[in-house]
């Protein structure tokens, strides 16, 4: 039996299991603002506000265009960003092991790689525009 040709579907299966995870996360911060907003102050970022927007950003909206496969290459990258910042300023500096992080930044790198994949919206709206 010959495996390889569901290889395009790993991108979708990539694609729900970050997206999902992050989505979660982002909603708790969506929920939680001013508690994110403290937390980036409190690690030393100027304009802590306007950085805890653009987290909550990727880690929402950012999700969800990744699950539908809608520019999933660009938010996977600031999604591979925001956990690189993430284990670099908050986990290692407090001996932490980035376990999740570390898989989010990998998962998000491969779909920087692979990209949307079959079954999703970024790939109906490209063959569209041909």
């Amino acid at each position: 039996m010959n495996l390889s040709r569901f290889s395009p579907y790993a991108a979708v299966v990539l694609r729900l299991a970050v997206g999902a995870v992050f989505l979660h996360h982002g909603w708790m911060k969506l929920h939680n603002f001013a508690m994110v907003t403290g937390m980036v102050h409190g690690i030393g970022f100027p304009f802590a506000t306007v950085f805890a927007g653009i987290l909550t950003a990727v880690e929402t909206l950012g999700a969800a265009c990744v699950i539908l496969g809608i520019l999933t290459r660009v938010w996977a990258l600031m999604m591979a960003i925001d956990m690189s910042v993430a284990i670099t300023t908050v986990l290692l500096p407090h001996g932490q092991i980035p376990e999740l992080e570390g898989m989010l930044l990998a998962g998000s790198l491969a779909l920087v790689a692979l990209g949307d994949g079959p079954l999703s919206i970024g790939l109906s709206l490209k063959k569209g525009s041909d």
